[in-house]
């Protein structure tokens, strides 16, 4: 179990993961090493797994951003998904219940770009049957 200071500490560090511990103990009034601790037990019990930025795609060149979705082949399915979380043109890859088995976030430069890489890479990963891009217009959070 979690108590309320520990979820506090989760929000704060999903907010900005370089926040500081004394900055942490300030806003809960609780001591620094009293943070220190309950993030170790955080990392220690697997709740905290990593710690992550989050990126501006396009000031990196990359003004699409699609969620696509992918449909496979059953005996193809974990396949698929192994051979799109190894391409350099994801940047997350999940395997879902939803609408399609496997659904990937996509950065391409622009839409001739998002087109080669559905119809020349995706398209000829052995099993695929279907892709469905979803073009994300803006992220609201």
């Amino acid at each position: 179990m979690i108590d309320e200071k520990d979820k506090k500490i989760i929000g704060m560090l999903a907010e900005d993961s370089r926040v500081s511990y004394t900055k942490m103990a300030k806003e809960l009034g609780i001591t620094e090493a009293a943070i220190r601790k309950r993030v170790k037990n955080l990392e220690a019990r697997g709740i905290i797994r990593k710690y992550t930025i989050e990126v501006d795609s396009t000031k990196l060149g990359y003004n699409v951003v699609s969620l696509t979705g992918v449909d496979t082949e059953p005996e193809k399915f974990l396949d698929v998904a192994k051979k799109l979380k190894d391409e350099e043109f994801t940047r997350s890859v999940y395997i879902t219940t939803g609408d399609h088995m496997i659904m990937a976030e996509i950065w391409a430069k622009d839409g001739d770009e998002l087109t080669k890489i559905i119809s020349e890479k995706i398209g000829k990963i052995p099993g695929v049957k279907k892709i469905c891009p979803a073009i994300i217009l803006e992220k609201l959070k």
